[in-house]
């Protein structure tokens, strides 16, 4: 499978991907963020300084939002991480989220991990799995994270081969289950050994996800029973409206019933909590959006003057005014999403029945 830049898509052009989801009869997030009095959405302060590192991948996922893909080139270089090293060390800013495409195929990923441990942040690394295995000089990655405290937050779309494989490639599920065992053996998701393992899933289909908790035990019981396989927790995440994911629903004629879904699940207590409140993203060149997600959709934060990390300004960023689009109701649907899992439980503040 190849990205849709390389087979020369036209959604592979954020631009079209903003005017397919412009042109849907859907009611204005902002109007809904009015009603529920949180509009203009501000941000609330920098708690998570989010890096991708490119969009180089050793996996096509047929729902990735960011188009990653071996044929993708676009990685964050060595100077630009510098500039972000150098606003951690000029800030308080206490988590550092790194992802990708595969953040561990940038040459400078470890170069970049060990000078952030050396800043005392916690790191984060959203790990697709399947790259421990992918090369010998990958097999490693587990100790590495181990030794410098890396909180692991891996990719795995269910606990059975078939539906994983599906929405992920042949032979990538196995490819997990081996991977999560070697990080178990390096004392992740063990108890008491501080090492946190994290799990994300998310819906093979034009669906919400479930309920977190239920799932969370689901995956914990038969992935142990099979496999022999410990985490922390799960962490269920909508897919959003972006890149490839919007060309499968566009391709299933399932996108504007999706959107229906999104907004009739719109829920206030979920709108009120959404990441981008208190994350800034960086993406490869080192531009600055409020999320990874309108990073694909190349829509920048609203400052004027500080949209660049080398032109970072904490005061004027810590109070800027979210940009917000049709795809941000991903975030609020249910029990809402984030990249850090669901933000409410369902019944929180949800609205119930049809919205327009």
């Amino acid at each position: 499978m190849k990205s849709l830049l390389a087979a020369r898509q036209p959604l592979s052009d954020p631009a079209t991907q903003r005017r397919t989801l412009q042109s849907l009869p859907l009611p204005l997030f902002q109007e809904k963020l009015a009603h529920s009095g949180l509009w203009p959405l501000q941000a609330t302060g920098l708690e998570t300084l989010q890096l991708n590192l490119g969009k180089l991948c050793n996996q096509t996922c047929s729902h990735c939002h960011v188009d990653a893909g071996p044929d993708r080139r676009e990685v964050m270089t060595r100077p630009t991480m510098q500039l972000a090293l150098e606003v951690l060390a000029a800030t308080d800013i206490p988590v550092v989220d790194i992802t990708g495409g595969a953040p561990e195929m940038n040459p400078d990923f470890r170069w970049l991990v060990e000078h952030i441990s050396r800043l005392g942040r916690k790191i984060m690394v959203r790990c697709n799995l399947t790259i421990i295995e992918a090369n010998p000089r990958y097999h490693d990655l587990p100790d590495f994270y181990a030794t410098h405290g890396v909180e692991v937050i891996s990719s795995l779309p269910f606990y059975e081969a078939s539906r994983t494989d599906r929405q992920r490639g042949r032979g990538v599920f196995e490819a997990s289950v081996r991977a999560l065992q070697r990080l178990n053996a390096t004392g992740y998701g063990q108890p008491g050994s501080g090492l946190m393992l994290q799990l994300v899933y998310n819906p093979a289909g034009a669906f919400l996800p479930p309920d977190e908790t239920a799932l969370e035990a689901d995956f914990k019981r038969i992935l142990h029973e099979k496999h022999g396989i410990v985490f922390n927790r799960l962490l269920a995440i909508t897919n959003l409206p972006i890149s490839r994911y919007l060309e499968y629903l566009l391709r299933s004629e399932n996108l504007e019933s999706y959107m229906e879904t999104l907004v009739q699940a719109y829920n206030p207590a979920a709108a009120e909590r959404v990441m981008c409140r208190s994350t800034l993203s960086v993406g490869y060149d080192g531009i600055l959006y409020d999320c990874d997600f309108n990073q694909m959709l190349e829509l920048p934060v609203s400052t004027a003057t500080s949209r660049h990390i080398a032109d970072f300004q904490e005061e004027i960023l810590n109070n800027r005014r979210i940009v917000t689009g049709p795809h941000c109701y991903g975030c609020t649907a249910g029990a809402g999403s984030s990249c850090g899992g669901s933000l409410t439980t369902d019944a929180e503040g949800a609205e119930t029945g049809p919205v327009r």
